[in-house]
């Protein structure tokens, strides 16, 4: 952990702290990965990290300011899904490549973190604005690169001029994330795991494009 790192009273964490204070939010994150938000209390988090609730108390207001700690963490990591379409190209078969980067790439960031994103989503349903920034940040680090993938797109005359790019951008990130957190779910449609993935960029494909890919 690198900067400094404040207790809940403003004093700086030294080197001892800082271990504690990083173990107090693994063990929740592994708390949040095999039970409901609702049921994760202050004394098992504690009691899992070796330590007892003062300590915690020391870093963290309440469970949920510790979960707003690990969904910041993440939204620096989920900066990375930029990479994923900034300076592609989305014409001929390096647009199906794209496609289907863009999905691994946005299905994987979501599995990865599933137990904080499930907090981060209902904390956001419930208006909680703390939340909803989270999910922003992570959202638009992909619709900000894929709008200007669709006006590039546009100016070359390969995108009809009516359409929206910010719009189109947004309904395919805003459907990206609905799949995500419904990957599981899947199954129970009679969607194979394995078919999913190419449906899903061939849907990306034709959103951005509006054409058929070239594979």
């Amino acid at each position: 952990m690198t900067g400094q790192v404040r207790t809940v009273d403003g004093r700086v964490a030294g080197r001892r702290g800082q271990a504690t204070r990083q173990k107090l939010l693994d063990c929740l994150s592994e708390m949040l990965s095999a039970s409901p938000y609702r049921d994760v209390k202050v004394i098992d988090v504690a009691r899992k990290a070796g330590t007892s609730p003062a300590t915690f108390y020391q870093y963290f207001p309440d469970v949920e300011g510790a979960v707003l700690e690990l969904a910041e963490e993440m939204t620096k990591e989920g900066r990375g899904l930029t990479e994923l379409v900034a300076g592609r190209s989305w014409v001929g078969k390096a647009g199906w490549q794209s496609a289907e980067e863009l999905v691994e790439g946005f299905l994987d960031f979501w599995r990865r973190h599933d137990a904080i994103l499930r907090v981060v989503d209902l904390g956001a349903a419930e208006g909680d604005k703390r939340f909803y920034k989270i999910r922003m940040k992570i959202l638009s680090s992909v619709t900000g690169s894929l709008t200007d993938s669709i006006k590039e797109l546009q100016a070359k005359g390969k995108v009809d001029k009516d359409v929206s790019p910010a719009a189109v951008a947004g309904s395919l990130v805003v459907m990206l994330s609905g799949v995500a957190s419904h990957q599981k779910g899947f199954t129970t449609w009679g969607v194979k795991q394995a078919e999913l993935r190419p449906n899903l960029a061939l849907l990306v494909h034709l959103g951005i494009t509006g054409r058929k890919p070239a594979r």
